[in-house]
């Protein structure tokens, strides 16, 4: 007998139980009806580059890969970049729902605003939409509506000021958010210092920057004026979007973030639980790892942002930016330890130092969100049953087997209701999900893992305890073993690889290695390309330059000094010595000098600008500056440096030449000490050979070395410049 199921939410983790219930148990044993209250699919990824209706900015680049960001049976497109942005999940989520929820009926703009169970375990829904309200009654219950409901507002900050106050969800330019009518200038305020609070300093660091340094119209009246402010509690650990799996060569190799993560060779057998309460051993540990990771313990930016004394005892906070340290560092973002208490006017009040702030021209608020949203429509029975608790936005809820279901409720099951929604796992909710509602007998499969499961148990535990680490369910491999234990899916084993050096072996979880029994043809091949993709990613960044590039790029922003010698072998050319400073100052990628369609990418790029003095052989001093335009090609994995314009040195004319950097196996005998990289350009009659030499601390430049030589028929000279943090 078919029994009727209504999921609530379109979201990935709505989409992922649908499928699961249509194609991973019998065919015809579920009829699916998921309702959305939103108008397309999708949940928090917009559907478009130009969504902005959502909590998510479209242009926002996801923290983990597309390695991890995938369901097991629907690969990418091969042109997807290894970290895809907002808007290119929401168009995976929509191929998703093609291929695998035909048989499904979406309702979008129904917004289910109370449910009921009835005697025999049935439920009532109740729906709103633009033709009113209707009820329709359903065998069994799904709530996939995210974690995240409703942004947090803290108490005592006002929602109407003299100036904007907005939550991070709601930030899209800087133009939205600085009032037209107001002077230029002044404070732009982040409050919150865990994931979001640092990546929203981190995106609107970008834009300002952008803003001040582009050679187009200026999106906003003297940006130069504005800074931002962050105020967290304690500092995070910050990740760059590549991280290294050999962070102590002085030539690392590097990889999206999450698949040194998730490189189970490391891991004994079978796994255990690293997550829930983090004991001062662990904390250590951990605390221990980041700093190797990284290469620092961030004093280096910030002492504001240094991890030191007793934070290395405490359960470690973890954060994902690209530049939010080095904007840090530069004096962009200025950091405050505490909580805001207070807001009057364009004066904050940080506690508990009593420090107040003048000047603030805007408010972000990165505080979070509120899951109560997320469930509100339940029963009160149902929320008293998983001791739901609103003010825990960590633990809100007491489900059992890994937030999947209460024992009480048999026909209700929960997809995607955590913190950390690892795709791979809210796949394997789903599917244990399905097991579940299918009835009495797939439930006996299930028999011996509910009888031991102990998850409600351990919720309650860690709500008390206060070493719960910052995602108390984040285990993503753990969790994922369970699961495949539980359902008897093995993980595969990883496709063979050539033999690589010492230390660098790779065993990477992602969902593609646990897939249902029985799989079609078409989609074994989805899985196939799956493994491939990532495999060959990290076959690129184990044993080639794969991923440098970007880790190069990154690592420049900010200030240099600049040492350089020049000997020149003709008379009409002087030898000296120039010493400055360099600046790589970041902005949006520019069309000039290259062609650009309308749905290109361009990037980002650095406006290059070094000033000093050259100091001539002869004794002769002046003062000399030059300028370059360095871009980054995330499509080709490539770095260049473009001559600047005679008539406006802040845009970019032609290319000098593409940066190849050498593969380890063809790098000179010293290439253990640095990475090593070549370029090649010829300028009319002259020929620039030119050679760099890229030295890191895990995953920061500490110096590097630029130097060539120039041949042509009136010239012969060297050049050669070190570059050291400023």
């Amino acid at each position: 007998m078919t029994k009727s199921v209504c999921i609530i939410g379109a979201g990935p983790s709505g989409l992922v139980a649908a499928k699961s219930l249509l194609h991973d148990v019998g065919p015809g044993t579920f009829k699916v009806t998921i309702f959305d209250s939103q108008s397309r699919i999708g949940g928090l990824w917009p559907a478009s580059k130009t969504d902005n209706g959502g909590l998510v900015h479209p242009l926002m680049v996801a923290n983990q890969s597309k390695h991890t960001v995938q369901f097991s049976d629907l690969a990418w497109e091969p042109s997807a970049p290894q970290l895809p942005r907002a808007w290119q999940v929401g168009q995976y989520l929509e191929r998703y729902r093609q291929r695998y929820l035909q048989a499904a009926d979406l309702r979008l703009g129904h917004k289910v605003v109370a449910t009921e169970v009835k005697t025999g375990g049935s439920w009532e829904i109740q729906t709103s939409s633009e033709k009113g309200v209707e009820t329709s009654v359903f065998d069994c219950l799904i709530v996939s509506t995210g974690f995240f409901g409703q942004p947090i507002w803290p108490e005592d900050i006002p929602r109407k000021n003299d100036v904007p106050i907005i939550h991070s969800s709601r930030y899209r330019t800087l133009q939205d958010l600085l009032p037209r009518d107001k002077p230029a200038g002044g404070k732009i305020l982040v409050v919150g210092g865990q994931m979001s609070g640092i990546e929203i300093a981190g995106t609107v660091a970008t834009h300002l920057s952008t803003a001040i340094n582009t050679p187009d119209d200026k999106p906003i009246a003297q940006p130069e004026k504005y800074k931002i402010h962050h105020v967290a509690h304690r500092p995070a650990w910050v990740l760059p979007l590549f991280t290294s799996p050999t962070p102590k060569e002085a030539a690392p190799f590097f990889l999206p973030c999450d698949l040194p993560s998730y490189n189970l060779a490391g891991r004994p057998k079978p796994l255990t639980n690293k997550s829930g309460s983090i004991s001062e051993e662990a904390a250590q540990q951990s605390n221990g790892i980041f700093k190797v990771v990284l290469g620092t313990d961030q004093s280096e930016f910030s002492p504001q942002t240094a991890i030191q004394g007793d934070l290395l005892d405490a359960p470690p906070y973890l954060a994902v930016s690209e530049h939010y340290l080095d904007f840090v560092r530069s004096g962009l973002i200025e950091v405050s330890k505490g909580k805001v208490s207070g807001v009057s006017g364009s004066a904050v009040t940080i506690s508990p130092s009593g420090e107040r702030i003048e000047d603030v021209a805007a408010v972000i608020l990165a505080t979070g969100f509120d899951p109560a949203a997320s469930i509100s429509f339940l029963p009160s029975a149902v929320q008293e049953a998983i001791s739901f608790d609103p003010s825990n936005v960590n633990l809100p809820a007491a489900l059992a087997f890994h937030g999947t279901h209460h024992p009480t409720f048999p026909s209700l099951g929960f997809v995607g209701f955590y913190r950390s929604p690892y795709w791979g796992v809210m796949e394997m909710q789903a599917r244990f999900v399905a097991q579940m509602l299918l009835g009495s007998e797939a439930k006996a499969s299930l028999e011996d893992t509910l009888d031991q499961d102990k998850s409600i148990e351990h919720i309650l535990h860690l709500r008390s305890d206060p070493r719960t680490a910052q995602f108390p369910t984040g285990d993503y491999p753990f969790i994922m073993q369970e699961f495949g234990n539980a359902l008897g899916i093995q993980i595969s084993e990883p496709l063979p690889t050539p033999e690589l050096p010492e230390g660098k072996a790779m065993d990477i979880l992602t969902p593609a290695r646990y897939v249902m029994p029985g799989l079609s043809r078409e989609q074994q091949d989805e899985v196939d390309k799956n493994l491939a993709s990532t495999n060959e990613a990290a076959l690129g960044g184990l044993t080639k330059a794969k991923f440098v590039a970007h880790a190069v790029f990154r690592s420049l922003l900010g200030d240099w000094i600049l040492e350089r010698d020049l000997i020149s072998k003709l008379p009409s050319h002087p030898s000296g010595r120039f010493v400055g400073v360099a600046k790589f100052l970041l902005r949006e990628g520019t069309a000039d000098g290259r062609s650009l369609d309308k749905e290109s990418d361009p990037g980002m790029e650095y406006l290059y600008i070094e000033d000093g003095d050259f100091t001539a052989s002869n004794g002769m001093k002046f003062r000399a500056t030059r300028r370059y335009i360095w871009r980054f090609n995330d499509a080709t994995d490539t770095l260049s440096v473009w001559f600047a314009r005679t008539d406006d040195n802040s845009r970019a004319d032609y290319l000098f030449h593409d940066v190849e950097f050498l593969v380890p196996d063809k790098q000179p005998s010293s290439a253990h000490k640095c990475w090593h990289a070549k370029a090649a350009h010829l300028c009319i009659d002259d020929m620039y050979n030119v050679k760099y030499e890229f030295n890191f601390g895990a995953v920061n430049l500490k110096d590097w070395r630029l130097a060539y030589t120039v041949n042509g028929p009136k010239k012969d000279y060297t050049i050669d410049g070190t570059y050291r943090r400023a």
